[in-house]
C-alpha cells in the first residue's frame, strides 16, 4: 500500500451513516427501541456471560432510574428495588441468548433472543417491557438478526436465506397489522399477547434444551499431533515435551519434569509470576479489550473507508508464503490476520492473552480454518530451532519488555533464508489515537519512551532489512531476512 490512500467515499459514508443511527437511538427513542436491543446482543457477545449480564442490568438501571425517577409515585426504596428487578430481568433474554446461540446452527441461532424476550415481555409478572406480542418478537429477531449478518461480515451468500426469511415474515406481520387498521371491522389478533409470551416460552425452553444437549467445540486432541509436538520446547530449558494425561487432562512434559497444562485445546506456557512489567500491564489492556478488538478494527476501517482486506494486506503482503509452508505468528491476538493469509499453509500462533486466544478460536470455527494455538510469552517461544518457514509479528511490540530478546527469539525459530516481519502502530498513532481513548489512554500516556520502529534492534547479521512507513504515517512495517548459514550467536541448544 502506498504511503497515501484513497479512501473509499461510499463506504466511508456508509459507516458515518450507520453510525449516526445507533448515535440517534440514544436520544430518540422510537429509534433507541430498535438499535437498543442491537447493542445489546453485540455487547454481551463480546463478553464473558456473566460479566456480559451484570454490566447489562447495570446499565439499564442507571438509565431507566435517570430517566423514571420524577414520575414515580413510590418511595425511593420501592422504585429502586422495581428499577433493579426490571432491569435484571430486562438482561436475561440477552445472557440465555449469549448461553444458546453459539451452540446453534447458521440463522437457527437468531431465534433464541426474540423467543426468550418475547417471553420475559409478555408472561404475567416477568414483563420488563412496553413491547409486547408480535412487535415484541421482531424487535429482538431484528437484534438478532443484525448481529448475525455482522458476524457473517454482510457476505450476500452467507445471510441471503436467512435474511429473506427475516424480511418475509416482517412484511408478513406488517402487512397483518396494516390489514387491521385500514378495515373497519373489529381486528382480531392472530393471537393473544399472553398465549404468545407463552409459546415463545415453550419454543425458548425446547430450543435451549435442544442446545445445550449439542457437544461443545471440538478440541483436537494434542496426543494425536505428533508433528506438531515435535516442534515444542519448554521455553525455561528447550527441553523436548511430550503429551501425558493427567485425570483426564492433557499435559505437557519436558523430561526435567516441567508441566504444562493444555486448556480448552491451547498449551499454556505462561507462569502468572513471570508475568511483570509493561508485558502484565499491557495484557491486563488486551484481556479487557479481547471482546471489542475484532469489531473496532471493523469499525475504524470502515469509518475511514478502507476494506479489512486493504487494511490487512497493506503489511501481510510483504511476506513471502508458499503452499505448504508453516507459518507462525506471535502475539497472534484473535488470529484476523491468518484469514488473508494464502490457503494451503500450516497456522500457528501464540500470544499472551488468554482472551484474545478464546476469540480467535471462535474465528478459526467461523472461517472454517485451522491452527495450532498457544498461550506463551513472545520473549520466550515454546519452539525449536529453525521450526516455521514463515515467522511475523503485528502489533504489540512497541510495549514489551525485552524487543531485542523478542527479535530474536523470532529469529531463533524461523529456518534459514526465512523473511521475518515485524509491523506495529507509529508514535503519531499511539498518541492521536490511543492517548486520546477513554479505555486505553491510561495505558499510554506519561510514557518514558516514544514509539520507534526497531531497526536498531535487528543484528546486523541479519540481510534486506528494509522499513516501510504505511497508513499515511500510522503504521510501520518492518523486514530483514535470516541468512541461510548457521548463526550460533542467534541460537540456543535444543538440547
Amino acid at each position: 500500500m502506498p504511503a497515501k490512500t484513497s479512501p473509499n467515499r461510499l463506504l466511508q459514508l456508509t459507516a458515518f451513516a450507520i453510525t449516526g443511527v445507533f448515535v440517534l437511538g440514544f436520544v430518540f427513542a422510537p429509534v433507541g427501541a430498535w438499535t437498543g436491543p442491537v447493542l445489546a446482543a453485540w455487547f454481551i457477545g463480546t463478553q464473558k456471560a456473566w460479566r456480559g449480564f451484570l454490566w447489562l442490568a447495570g446499565i439499564g438501571f442507571v438509565l431507566n432510574l435517570v430517566s423514571n425517577w420524577r414520575g414515580t409515585p413510590l418511595t425511593g426504596i420501592e422504585f429502586t428495588g422495581r428499577t433493579m428487578l426490571a432491569a435484571l430481568i430486562a438482561a436475561l433474554p440477552f445472557v440465555l441468548y449469549r448461553l444458546t446461540s453459539q451452540r446453534q446452527p447458521g440463522f437457527l441461532a437468531t431465534l433464541s433472543l426474540p423467543l426468550w424476550g418475547t417471553a420475559f415481555a409478555g408472561l404475567p409478572y416477568f414483563a420488563a417491557s412496553p413491547r409486547t406480542g408480535a412487535i415484541s418478537f421482531l424487535v429482538y429477531w431484528f437484534a438478532a438478526v443484525i448481529n448475525w449478518m455482522w458476524n457473517q461480515e454482510f457476505q450476500a451468500k452467507k445471510i441471503a436465506t436467512g435474511a429473506g426469511i427475516f424480511g418475509g415474515v416482517c412484511v408478513l406481520v406488517l402487512g397483518y397489522g396494516f390489514y387491521l387498521e385500514t378495515h373497519s371491522a373489529a381486528p382480531v389478533a392472530l393471537v393473544t399477547n399472553p398465549a404468545l409470551a407463552w409459546i415463545c416460552f415453550a419454543g425458548a425452553l425446547i430450543l435451549s434444551a435442544w442446545s445445550l444437549m449439542q457437544p461443545g467445540a471440538w478440541r483436537e486432541v494434542w496426543a494425536n499431533k505428533t508433528e506438531t509436538v515435535a516442534l515444542l520446547r519448554s521455553p525455561y530449558t528447550r527441553d523436548s515435551l511430550q503429551v501425558v494425561t493427567d485425570d483426564g487432562h492433557e499435559v505437557l512434559v519436558s523430561p526435567s519434569g516441567e508441566r504444562f497444562p493444555v486448556r480448552n485445546g491451547i498449551p499454556i506456557f505462561l507462569e502468572a509470576e513471570k508475568l511483570t512489567g509493561s508485558n502484565q500491564k499491557y495484557n491486563h489492556l488486551y484481556e479487557t479489550i479481547g471482546g471489542f478488538y475484532d469489531d473496532s478494527q471493523r469499525v475504524v476501517c470502515g469509518l475511514h473507508g478502507i476494506s479489512p482486506e486493504q487494511y490487512f494486506l497493506s503489511y501481510l503482503r510483504l511476506l513471502e508464503i508458499s503452499p505448504g509452508d508453516s507459518v507462525l505468528e506471535t502475539s497472534v491476538g484473535t488470529g484476523l490476520n491468518f484469514k488473508y493469509l494464502p490457503a494451503g499453509v500450516r497456522l500457528f500462533g501464540l500470544d499472551l492473552s488468554a482472551e484474545m486466544l478464546a476469540r480467535c478460536q471462535d474465528n478459526l470455527r467461523r472461517w472454517g480454518m485451522r491452527a495450532d494455538l498457544f498461550l506463551g510469552n513472545a520473549e520466550d517461544l515454546p519452539f525449536a530451532n529453525d521450526s516455521f518457514d514463515v515467522v511475523f509479528h503485528v502489533g504489540g511490540i512497541n510495549f514489551f519488555n525485552d524487543r531485542a530478546k523478542a527479535i530474536l527469539e523470532m529469529i531463533r525459530v524461523a529456518k534459514p533464508g526465512s523473511r521475518i516481519l515485524i509491523a506495529d502502530e507509529t508514535e503519531e498513532h499511539v498518541k492521536g489515537t490511543y492517548e486520546r481513548i477513554p479505555i486505553t489512554s491510561g495505558y499510554f500516556k506519561n510514557r518514558q519512551e516514544t514509539v520507534a520502529a526497531p531497526v536498531d534492534l535487528v543484528p546486523p547479521e541479519m540481510q534486506e532489512i528494509n522499513l516501510e512507513i504505511l497508513r499515511d504515517g500510522q503504521f510501520y512495517a518492518l523486514t530483514f531476512r535470516k541468512p541461510s548459514f548457521v548463526m550460533p550467536s542467534l541460537t540456543r541448544s535444543n538440547s
